[in-house]
Order: C-alpha cells, then structure tokens, then sequence
C-alpha cells in the first residue's frame, strides 16, 4: 500500500498541473508503466500452461488450444470496437472499470470448474486487457510535448516486460502452486493495479462527442487521411510478424533435436528478451531529440540484423547456438520495442483529439501482424525447419525497414 500512497501523492499535484507541460513525476510514470505491463500480461499467462490445463482439465489438446487463441482475438476485438471510447469519455474512468472486470475475468477463470466457463473466461480476459491501451494515449497526453517519446517509452516498456515476463512467472508459478493459483494471482495483482489508479490518475477531458458509431467509423477516416498513420501500421505490423513467428515456434524447436528442452527453458528466453525491452527508454528520448522518423529506421534496421544471425546457428554447437538465440531474441526485442515507441509518438503527434483512435488502428495492424506471424511461423516449422522461420523473421523486418526508407507521399489533411 505504500506504493499507492506514493503514487498518489505525486500524481495528484500532477493532475492539477494536467496539460501546463510540466514534467510527468517519477510517481506517476511508474503507475502508467505498471497499469500497462500487469494487464497485458494477462494475456500471456496461460501459454507456458497449456500442458498442465489440458492433464487438469481431461480437455483435449486440440480444445486446450483455443484458450490462447480466444485471448488473442478478445484483445483484438477490444482494440478495434473499446479502445476508441478514450477519446469520448474519461480515460480513467474507463481504465477503472476494465481494470475490475480483468480483475473479475482472470478470477472467474482460476475459479472455472470445467473447460466451457474458462474458455469464455479467457475471451473476456482478453477484451478486458485492453486497458494497456487506455494507458499508453493517457501518457501521452499527460506528458509534455518536449519529453512525450521518452514517457511513452518508458510506459511501453512496462508493457512489453509484461508480455515477456508473464510466460515466465506463469512457468515458475504453476509448477509450484497449480494453474488456477496463477490466474487468482494475476486477479489480485490487477486488482492491485485498479487501487492504485483510481487513487493516482487524475481525470481526462474527452476530445471527441462523436457518438459510438461514428468513433467506430472515423477510424476508417482517420485510415484514408493519414498516410503516416497507415505507414506507421504497416511497418509496426510487418516487424511483429518475424516477433511472432520467433515467440511462438521457439518452444518447439527447443524441445527438439538437439536441445530437448522444456517449457520452463523456452520461458527462460523472455528474461533475454526483457533485458532487450529496457532500451525502449533510450529510443524515447533519441525521438524526442532527433525525431521518431530516424528511431523508426534504426530499430527496423536492428531487428533485421538481430534475426540474421541466427542464420549462423546450423555451423555452431548446441550451447553456442542457445548463446546466440538468446543474443539476438535481446536485440530484435530492442528493435521492436524502439520502432513501437517511435511510432506511437509519430502518431500521438498527428492529431491530439484522436489519440486513442490513433492508437487503436496502429495496434490492429500490429496484431494482424502478430496472428499473421504466429499462423505462418508454425506452418514454415513444421515444413521447412527452424532456418526458414529465421528467413521469415529476417524478410519481414527488411520489409518495415524498406516501409520507412520509402519517399513519404503527400497526403491531404
């Protein structure tokens, strides 16, 4: 409780201060990091699980494999149809009210007798984690002008360890305790998170009165006349594609020939990738200094040279190639986290009374992305070996980066 205390003191003279450009506390910029890495998490915990869902359970694996599949599209489907309503109501009534329903949802799941109520669970966890998006637009508008990269690095960094992290903890925690004692965690931590952000956020002004419907379609608006939004979306999508194709074939090859490892090592290669995330800082200010164009070409460009050297692991030995693997998931990891901030700064700037609608079509092309990586990671596995997800990964990350090198056309606002 010391931490909510904390928090609250620092960010309710924040609040009063709220759009007059001073300086973000330390206070308040570790509760938007916090209130973005827990809930994401979320999304992640049942992963490094499955196994010991299914021998739970008696659930078929093929039925055990939908949990993280129906999280995935809860929180796509959340981006797109919930994250919009930030510009329309009060961010942090909204982040309130899906931080407890995430709370209830993860509990509800840890609780679920049977496979039905925790696949539903699991679909509304994921609609409801969507509270990560509500924070990144909320610290950019408390943020000033001069320091915006650096905040919404420093926000984004908390969410991408969560993402790394949760597979993780969910390893250690239910070989330990059990599944169920994971989710019931998860639900006090978020709910944890929820105090702390109805004592320490201060109260948004909407920008927007457009009513539900028109939100939903301004979107395709905001599409048509922002050419650095669609650049933004396509870059950021084509680097999460060779991110997810790594991620979610790297358990399988390491069980293989000649590692042989478990669930517990592949996890172990997030804390890799975490080390990688905490740059996303450095790639904040070096936007705020030199602007987002240049960190957009900088971390295109080391995240297509991070996954070509794995194109070295065939010559190497086994301890050699695991060194290597786990070399380049920290500078990829950098890369991704560098071009994600850069770009959310870039269009944070584009139209201060569209933020949130901003930020929810620049996240539905990085999950598109992310399930196009995940699907066609798998299938090249499985057909063609390790070596041609690494090509995968390489070709797409080539593509984002040739997306920023192209001439900007002129675009009509």
């Amino acid at each position: 409780m010391s931490f909510i205390r904390a928090v609250h003191g620092s960010a309710g003279a924040t609040a009063t201060r709220h759009g007059d450009g001073a300086s973000l506390s330390g206070g308040l910029r570790l509760l938007l990091a916090a209130s973005a890495g827990v809930p994401v998490a979320a999304l992640y915990y049942s992963q490094p699980m499955l196994g010991v869902i299914g021998a739970s359970t008696g659930a078929a694996d093929a039925v055990v494999g939908f949990l993280p599949t129906l999280t995935q599209l809860g929180y796509a489907l959340g981006i797109l149809l919930l994250t919009p309503l930030g510009d329309r109501f009060d961010r942090r009534r909204i982040i309130l009210v899906k931080a407890a329903l995430l709370s209830v949802a993860l509990l509800l799941g840890g609780l679920a007798p049977d496979m039905s109520l925790l696949l539903v669970m699991s679909f509304a966890v994921g609609l409801t984690a969507t509270v990560a998006q509500d924070i990144v637009p909320a610290a950019a508008t408390l943020a000033p002008e001069r320091e915006r990269g650096k905040v919404v690095g420093t926000v984004m960094t908390g969410l991408l360890l969560g993402i790394l992290l949760s597979r993780v903890v969910a390893g250690v925690v239910a070989e330990q305790l059990g599944w169920r004692a994971m989710f019931i965690i998860a639900a006090a931590s978020v709910a944890l998170i929820g105090v702390a952000a109805w004592r320490g956020l201060p109260r948004f002004q909407p920008t927007s009165t457009l009513s539900y419907g028109a939100l939903l379609a301004s979107l395709a608006r905001l599409w048509r006349q922002h050419g650095a939004l669609r650049r933004a979306a396509l870059a950021q999508g084509l680097l999460s594609v060779g991110f997810s194709a790594f991620w979610s074939t790297l358990a399988v090859m390491l069980h293989g020939a000649p590692f042989h490892l478990g669930s517990a090592a592949a996890g172990a290669f997030g804390l890799a990738g975490a080390a990688g995330a905490l740059g996303a800082p450095v790639a904040g200010r070096v936007a705020d200094r030199f602007g987002p164009e240049v960190v957009t070409r900088l971390g295109a460009g080391l995240t297509a040279v991070s996954f070509a050297t794995m194109f070295a692991a065939p010559w190497l030995e086994p301890n050699a190639r695991l060194w290597l693997i786990g070399g380049s998931a920290m500078g990829f990891d950098l890369g991704v986290q560098m071009s994600l901030v850069a770009h959310q700064t870039l269009v944070f700037g584009i139209d201060p009374a569209a933020r949130s609608r901003l930020n929810a079509v620049l996240f539905v092309g990085m999950f598109i992305g992310m399930s196009v990586g995940a699907a066609s990671g798998s299938l090249v596995l499985a057909r063609w070996g390790w070596l041609v997800v690494t090509l995968l990964a390489t070709a797409s990350a080539l593509a984002a980066l040739l997306v920023r090198l192209a001439p900007r056309a002129r675009v009509a606002h």
